[in-house]
């Protein structure tokens, strides 16, 4: 089938050309390449028969991921070409830079040998191509859904909110597992801008219902949320008409792409991890590949678009930026909307306690009384879960400098004491802080002498754990205990002192005369 579809193409481009066309306009006859084009025209019907009969060969750069491509399709066959490039650049760091037509011969290749058919996908409907706008005047804004498998054989439903600037095609996602409100989309659309470092003149929307209450021939009633939003907003908004997606086809392009690209054949673990892969999704292929129609690359082009992009604002319409009072509860921890969020261990002090919380960027900030950081989580979008920072079950009441004070005190402010724990510190810097702690919570009274002995031993034998510093002090004052103990006993017991009441023998003083004779 394969070579009837060349075959018939090299007829096409013979005859295109004794007709005079030149390459380019063969190229839009034919959907050729002009490289395939040139062989085309350059080889003989019989050569050309003698190549097409030739068994294609792997290309040698992609035989290493040769089992992984075969499962990935065998498991997904609906898989394309530029998902297969996307998910090896994604699960192997060390790809080599190949072209994305030698990605689309392996994969063909591999389809070929092992019978791997890919299902058949509706046609896309052609439209009339616009003009291009000006850089910074548009961006175009869209929704959508798919299923995604989960563990034990689950399915999970996720919703997206995406956005593209018209000119550069420099996109951005967010993705929720519940539909879209007002609020969230918001919320997602001021992210969005975040991301772009910018806003758009003007964002076309379709007329969807999260904006949209009612229509009457062009005149639209919007919510009263996000009427509130857009008064307060700098940019422009537009409502396409309905069942006219060529006035927003470049968004439903997109839309087609992420679901298509991205989100297909990829399995769901959580929706934080999901959002953290669509990034890097966006940078490394949805944002980083070059786009068919502009021949440009989006986030190069975007370089140039974000100069005409409106300043970021504060928008009165998202109180995010608004810092909250929350219970602290005994198990260090507060409750958000039905999710726990872990806090450092000691914040909690009695039934008072509390903290400040501001939701920014998708992230909750949480700040003490004095308005002093304390640590951060990413906001949740699940219910009843508890989301932990793993340094949380250490206590941070205490500081590093704090700590190493009562060190000092301990072992004295030497500089052999200096030394030590200066070079304790470079080894050991990860876990510092839990040494320091350990050695606080267990010094015991040691005499000067055994601790700067000890410290002395520690820094030659290079031994930076607290245990077994600890353990060392031990012994040493076990020793010393030890040997107090016999020289008590040798000065009470008076048998002993018998034995060593003894008359000491005397030299003839003769022998050493004839030394010095």
């Amino acid at each position: 089938m394969r070579n009837t579809k060349r075959l018939y193409m090299w007829y096409e481009v013979q005859k295109l050309t004794e007709q005079g066309l030149n390459k380019s306009q063969i190229r839009l006859e034919t959907g050729l390449d002009r490289a395939t084009i040139h062989k085309y025209q350059q080889i003989s019907e019989e050569e050309f028969h003698k190549w097409v009969q030739q068994k294609r060969r792997m290309p040698k750069k992609l035989q290493l991921y040769h089992d992984y491509v075969k499962k990935a399709l065998e498991l997904k066959p609906y898989l394309s070409s530029a998902q297969v490039e996307d998910r090896l650049k994604e699960r192997y760091e060390d790809l080599p830079k190949i072209h994305p037509k030698t990605v689309y011969n392996f994969v063909q290749t591999i389809r070929e040998q092992y019978n791997i058919t890919k299902p058949k996908t509706e046609k896309n409907r052609n439209f009339e191509k616009l003009p291009e706008v000006e850089y910074g005047s548009e961006a175009q804004v869209d929704f959508g859904e798919t299923w995604m498998q989960r563990a034990e054989d689950k399915r999970q439903k996720v919703y997206f909110y995406t956005i593209v600037l018209s000119r550069s095609r420099y996109k951005y996602l967010y993705i929720i597992t519940k539909p879209f409100t007002t609020k969230s989309t918001i919320k997602a659309q001021e992210k969005s801008f975040e991301y772009m470092g910018g806003i758009p003149k003007k964002i076309i929307y379709d007329q969807d219902s999260v904006f949209i209450n009612d229509e009457n021939l062009g005149s639209y009633k919007l919510t009263k949320e996000f009427q509130s939003y857009c008064s307060e907003s700098s940019f422009k908004e537009v409502f396409c008409r309905k069942a006219d997606p060529q006035s927003k086809g470049k968004i439903e392009n997109v839309v087609k792409y992420i679901k298509q690209n991205f989100l297909r054949g990829r399995d769901f673990k959580d929706i934080e991890t999901l959002n953290r892969q669509a990034l890097e999704w966006l940078a490394r292929t949805g944002n980083g590949k070059k786009h068919q129609t502009t021949q440009l690359i989006p986030k190069k082009d975007f370089l140039e678009e974000q100069k005409s992009l409106l300043p970021l604002t504060k928008n009165k319409g998202n109180n995010d930026d608004a810092l909250k009072k929350y219970k602290v509860r005994k198990d260090n921890t507060i409750c958000y909307k039905t999710n726990y969020y872990s806090l450092p261990l000691g914040t909690y002090k009695n039934q008072n306690s509390s903290i400040l919380m501001q939701l920014k960027g998708g992230e909750i900030v949480i700040f003490d009384t004095e308005n002093e950081q304390i640590c951060t989580h990413i906001l949740s979008l699940e219910k009843g879960k508890i989301i932990r920072n793993t340094d949380h079950k250490r206590e941070k009441s205490k500081t590093i400098n704090s700590l190493e004070k009562s060190i000092f005190e301990f072992f004295g402010d030497t500089d052999i004491t200096k030394a030590y724990f200066n070079l304790f510190q470079k080894n050991m810097s990860r876990y510092y802080r839990d040494n320091l702690q350990y050695l606080v919570k267990n010094t015991d009274d040691f005499s000067d002498e055994i601790k700067e002995d000890t410290l002395i031993f520690c820094t030659e034998n290079n031994v930076y754990n607290a245990k077994d510093l600890i353990e060392i002090l031990n012994k040493k004052q076990s020793e010393i205990n030890v040997k107090d103990v016999e020289i008590k006993k040798i000065a009470s017991d008076k048998s002993y002192q018998d034995q060593v009441d003894f008359d000491i023998e005397k030299s003839d003083i003769s022998k050493f005369d004839k030394l010095f004779v």
